[in-house]
């Protein structure tokens, strides 16, 4: 009896501790993932491999863990550790023109994850739409964000912040949806 005791206590810690190392797994790939990083000349939004990480993290760990990631992601960066892209962290980067595409990671996260729970990582076209939505979000964030930091036109807005950045987050959201399958078994969804 008392091992059946013992189990059943030990099962809850056991599960916190492995969501704990789920989420900062997550923290960890989109920390990885923004040091793949190319400044363009023409923008302060540089290219990187987060939006790919974002998207996969949150369909992959769910609502809570996938938020949960990438919030810790933006508080570990403005607390001085150099993750965000070209290894930049403070406060500064999160209130300059790029710091609502960390916003928007968050709740990108939280949308995928959301959907991802309802089924929509279930096919290969339905998770594209699913990473299509999270990629949404982050822009519809970041873009009045880098207009207001800016002070730009809306034309100017979406050729700083949205039009070099189509090809590419179209690529990542191709292969999140394409590497969610393996993502799936290293958390044994």
């Amino acid at each position: 009896m008392s091992t059946r005791v013992e189990a059943t206590t030990l099962a809850p810690r056991v599960d916190l501790l492995t969501d704990a190392a789920f989420v900062l797994l997550g923290t960890a790939l989109v920390a990885g993932a923004a040091q793949i990083s190319v400044a363009l000349p023409f923008t302060p939004v540089p290219i990187t491999g987060q939006t790919f990480a974002v998207l996969l993290v949150g369909a992959t760990l769910g609502t809570v863990r996938g938020a949960s990631s990438l919030l810790l992601y933006v508080l570990v960066g403005i607390a001085g550790a150099p993750i965000y892209a070209h290894h930049a962290h403070g406060w500064a980067v999160v209130t300059s023109a790029s710091g609502g595409y960390l916003v928007g990671f968050v709740l990108a996260a939280a949308l995928t994850g959301f959907l991802a729970e309802r089924r929509w990582d279930r096919s290969m076209s339905s998770s594209i739409g699913l990473m299509l939505t999270g990629n949404v979000v982050i822009y519809l964030v970041a873009l009045p964000w880098l207009a207001i930091v800016l002070n730009t036109s809306l034309e100017k807005t979406l050729e700083y912040g949205l039009y070099p950045f189509i090809p590419g987050d179209t690529f990542k959201l191709y292969l999140a949806a394409a590497a969610l399958p393996a993502a799936w078994r290293v958390v044994r969804r």
